[in-house]
């Protein structure tokens, strides 16, 4: 095609020679070709202004092709004014020659610029595509090889009617070889495709094989890489496969306290969503919802600020408006105790009992389906949640009625939770019945309830070990501290308090700040509360301003715009060893900040209706005043 390209001259010629009687072999020049009724002479002036007219052709005066392209009459009549004259057989041969394709297939670039109605300013251009064109496809089609020999067959004469510029034959030809190729692609293809499901499974498998090992981020890589293998069109499968990739991921982020898995978990439940339209599939949809949350509510739970527990209750909320009582009444259940836990959570974040009282309410719904002689564990469980919504709720309330009912409800949930039947839910309610004993054993007088409380944490200690779960052991310790704490304070001497003083500092070497910020700071705030009381049994300060540092780093997480409640709890505690501090020492200043504290505390609790904690914190900040009133009198 090079030739072709060299310049429109060229072209012009190859034209022109169709009406010659001679061909450039014989010693015929272009511009010497005559004819009875007229010469014939290629040029290219450039300026497109050649006079040549129908009637000119016609009459048989001389014919001179300048720029085609430019001229005033049309290509299709100076071939049919040539063709009337000359014979083209032996020209023909020489265009032929020309481009270097066969005589057939020139005839057919001819009709194709025919059919299509080329423009005259455009047949040069579009006679050199369509050659050039012509000539890739004749070398592409020598190329084509195949197996079959009946493809290879098809391939051969398709060429062979190419060459020819038999179209017509050469797309039937191929399309007969297309066929043949996609049914034999079909059949391999679906045989490859049973291979693919069968590595996927088997890659599934080892999946399950590396959850029994608890090898959890080992199980979630093989399920993400079995649904990799499977076929475009398998979306159920793949599905099913993420889902329990997601599921090992948050089982791994929940028992080793990686947030960063838990994330992961997420995002995978989060695409899952996008590939499943609610109206297609709204139980699935649903029960993806739930599981979100389920993710969501637990890296909420380590996390400062709502947003993510707000996301868990938003999913669990999602999710049962396709789960109804109607439809499917244990999972309508299985999503109200869920939501429960959200909002539980979420209240703790929260000053006042509203959200503590929609949580009590979800899992009283929840226990109208979720019966003990239905689903005896299941049930356990809501009564696990049930008594802590209440010890929180406990809390904020005066009186014991409330801690009481979480008691009864810890206690039963003990009868289904068996250390040799569910060592870890044993462990955990076991951990839920100390807080609230507790609770309990502040409020009265004595240490009998303490020591229960005690009692309880040391049990959850048994299978709550740091290797196995390093958060819910450390959240244990935190809570034997506390017990241990109050216990303490009843006793003589300082051994209790010691202990609980280890048992804090051994929780904040799992609760770490970047890990879990309010966690960290609960315990920071619980240790300042114990060495501000082994402190007032000791002479010097030293201990004292170590629970002043302590208290002051869990108000770093635990700030009033955030956690108002929490926020005050910790003032009240900050304004108690301020107190201690201000009884050692001359002037007013620290006795001055400890009466400070604790009114700021006590505007909060009253925000709050807190009930309980405005009674101590009036009783606090009384005293305060009484001692910075004789310190002031002194002076």
């Amino acid at each position: 095609m090079n030739n072709l390209k060299q310049s429109k001259i060229i072209l012009l010629a190859a034209l022109s020679i169709i009406a010659l009687d001679a061909s450039p072999e014989n010693g015929i020049k272009l511009n010497d070709a005559k004819s009875e009724k007229g010469n014939i002479t290629v040029v290219d002036k450039g300026n497109g202004n050649s006079g040549i007219t129908a009637s000119n052709l016609n009459a048989g005066r001389d014919i001179i092709l300048v720029n085609i392209q430019n001229s005033n009459i049309t290509y299709q009549q100076i071939l049919a004014a040539i063709h009337s004259r000359y014979d083209t057989k032996k020209t023909i041969a020489v265009l032929t020659n020309t481009i270097g394709v066969t005589d057939k297939a020139v005839k057919t670039f001819f009709r194709i610029l025919g059919e299509k109605k080329v423009q005259p300013d455009k047949l040069l251009e579009k006679l050199a595509e369509i050659a050039a064109q012509h000539q890739e496809l004749v070398a592409r089609m020598q190329s084509l090889e195949d197996e079959d020999p009946a493809v290879e067959n098809l391939h051969k004469e398709a060429a062979k009617a190419i060459d020819n510029g038999n179209y017509t034959l050469a797309e039937q030809l191929l399309a007969s070889a297309e066929d043949k190729d996609l049914a034999v692609a079909k059949r391999h293809q679906e045989t490859a495709d049973k291979h693919f499901r069968s590595a996927a499974a088997h890659r599934a498998e080892r999946g399950e094989l590396s959850l029994t090992q608890l090898d959890y981020l080992v199980a979630a890589s093989h399920f993400k890489e079995a649904s990799e293998m499977l076929p475009a069109a398998d979306t159920e499968s793949r599905m099913d496969y993420l889902n329990r990739q997601a599921s090992a991921l948050y089982r791994y982020g929940d028992e080793k306290g990686d947030n960063g898995v838990l994330a992961q978990a997420i995002g995978v439940f989060r695409q899952q969503l996008l590939n499943l339209p609610r109206e297609r599939e709204p139980l699935r949809w649903a029960g993806t919802q739930t599981d979100l949350g389920i993710v969501l509510e637990t890296l909420g739970e380590r996390e400062s600020g709502t947003k993510t527990l707000e996301e868990a209750v938003a999913a669990y909320r999602a999710a049962l408006e396709e789960y109804t009582r109607e439809r499917v009444p244990l999972k309508w259940a299985t999503v109200q105790n869920n939501l429960g836990n959200a909002l539980r959570a979420l209240a703790e974040r929260e000053s006042g009992t509203k959200t503590l009282e929609e949580a009590v309410a979800a899992y009283r719904a929840a226990l109208e389906e979720i019966t003990r002689e239905r689903v005896p564990l299941q049930w356990a469980g809501t009564h696990v949640n049930l008594g802590t919504a209440l010890a929180r709720l406990g809390e904020r309330e005066s009186g014991t009625e409330t801690l009481v009912a979480a008691v009864q409800a810890f206690s039963a949930a003990l009868g289904e939770y068996t250390r040799e039947r569910v060592p870890l839910k044993w462990a955990m309610t076991q951990n839920n019945l100390g807080a609230v004993l507790r609770t309990l054993g502040e409020r009265e007088s004595g240490t009998e309830t303490l020591m229960a409380a005690v009692q309880a944490f040391s049990a959850a200690l048994e299978e709550y070990t740091r290797e196995r779960v390093p958060l819910k052991w450390a959240t244990v310790q935190n809570n034997l501290g506390n017990a241990l704490r109050f216990l303490g304070e009843r006793e003589s001497g300082t051994k209790t308090l010691e202990e609980a003083v280890a048992a804090y500092r051994a929780a904040l070497g799992e609760y770490t700040r970047e890990r879990v910020p309010l966690q960290w700071a609960l315990t920071q705030n619980n240790l300042g509360t114990a060495l501000q009381i082994l402190g007032e049994r000791e002479s010097g300060t030293e201990t004292l301003k170590a629970a002043l540092q302590a208290h002051r780093a869990a108000q770093e997480e635990r700030t009033r715009e955030r956690l108002p409640l929490q926020w005050a709890l910790t003032q009240v505690n900050l304004g108690a060893v301020l107190q201690a501090l201000g009884e050692r020492e001359s002037g007013t200043e620290s006795l001055e900040a400890a009466v400070q504290a604790y009114q700021v505390a006590l505007s909060v609790f009253e925000t709050a209706q807190a009930q309980y904690y405005i009674e101590r914190t009036k009783q606090n900040l009384s005293l305060a005043l009484q001692r910075l009133k004789q310190r002031e009198t002194k002076h």
